[in-house]
């Protein structure tokens, strides 16, 4: 389904734009898989960032963790979680850019009138540094979830439905913005339509989880314009 049909089909226009942040708003995926396949090597498991890409992507680190501990056979080590954390939001502050069309979105929205959050399987640390560098602090302030906030990230539903209860509106009135199938799938619990980002075309599992694919987040002011067009 192409996003313009998905988003036709609502019943009624859409209220809250919902973004996950990294691999959508942040390029900032290949350094935490870097990082991330750096420091599960020297558990034991060899990794590259590609291999750590497809294991983890999308997921929070509470998720990561047993995962780790099954494949080395051993619990992971009790400093090394807070290491491995400190070695990536290090990085991210040296390294951290935007997604090109990122800041145009956000625009965008701000111009229809589309109120917009943020909503991650990111730490509240990872979170104030990457938009630090980016220097969208100020902008994103009040509006950013993390995974800390409730009992379970994604794919459970629990942190689209706290981001739109803090909007106050109803899951039916968010569209979400995913890059991951993890976070579409959580994007289809909640019941809440789910654009998907896939800039390189490898979209067959956000199309497995009920997304929409588009290309260039430049495209997206102008599928949300048409949403509330046709509902004007």
């Amino acid at each position: 389904m192409t996003p313009a049909a998905l988003l036709s089909r609502r019943a009624t226009p859409p209220r809250l734009v919902i973004f996950d942040c990294d691999g959508v708003l942040v390029d900032s995926e290949g350094i935490a898989n870097r990082v991330t396949a750096r420091w599960i090597s020297e558990l034991g498991w060899p990794m590259t960032p590609a291999e750590s890409d497809r294991h983890f992507l999308g997921m929070s680190l509470d998720d990561m963790m047993p995962v780790i501990a099954a494949r080395i056979g051993r619990p992971v080590p009790p400093d090394w979680r807070a290491g491995m954390m400190a070695d990536f939001i290090a990085t991210l502050g040296r390294e951290v850019v935007a997604i090109d069309g990122a800041i145009a979105a956000l625009d965008g929205m701000d111009a229809l009138g589309m109120p917009w959050r943020v909503a991650t399987n990111s730490s509240h640390a990872e979170i104030a540094v990457k938009f630090h560098r980016l220097g969208l602090s100020a902008r994103v302030a009040g509006r950013a979830h993390s995974f800390e906030d409730v009992a379970r990230g994604k794919p459970a539903p629990d942190l689209f439905l706290a981001t739109a209860a803090a909007e106050g509106v109803t899951p039916g009135d968010c569209v979400v913005i995913e890059d991951s199938a993890t976070g579409a799938r959580a994007a289809r619990a909640a019941g809440m339509d789910c654009l998907g980002f896939a800039p390189h075309g490898h979209d067959d599992a956000l199309r497995a989880e009920g997304a929409a694919p588009f290309r260039s987040m430049y495209h997206l002011p102008d599928l949300i314009r048409d949403a509330l067009r046709i509902h004007a």
